[in-house]
């Protein structure tokens, strides 16, 4: 089973945020599932390659903060 990446994004606000980081995070190799919430300001990530990820939250144009956890 693979193992989730939860990161931290605080710039997260509205549902267009939510849309703009599930789009460009479901486009990474290997990713096979986005939560975006919206409360809790976190992305969590079922596959994918971390960085490829934290690169595609960051072409959405959000940051994602340094105290994020990833998995493998």
């Amino acid at each position: 089973m693979k193992s989730a990446t939860v990161l931290n994004v605080p710039d997260i606000s509205c549902e267009h945020c939510v849309n703009a980081i599930t789009s460009e995070v479901t486009s990474v190799d290997g990713v096979d599932s986005v939560a975006v919430d919206l409360e809790a300001k976190t992305v969590t990530v079922v596959g994918g390659d971390h960085d490829s990820i934290v690169a595609a939250i960051d072409e959405a144009g959000y940051d994602v903060a340094a105290n994020s956890t990833g998995g493998s």
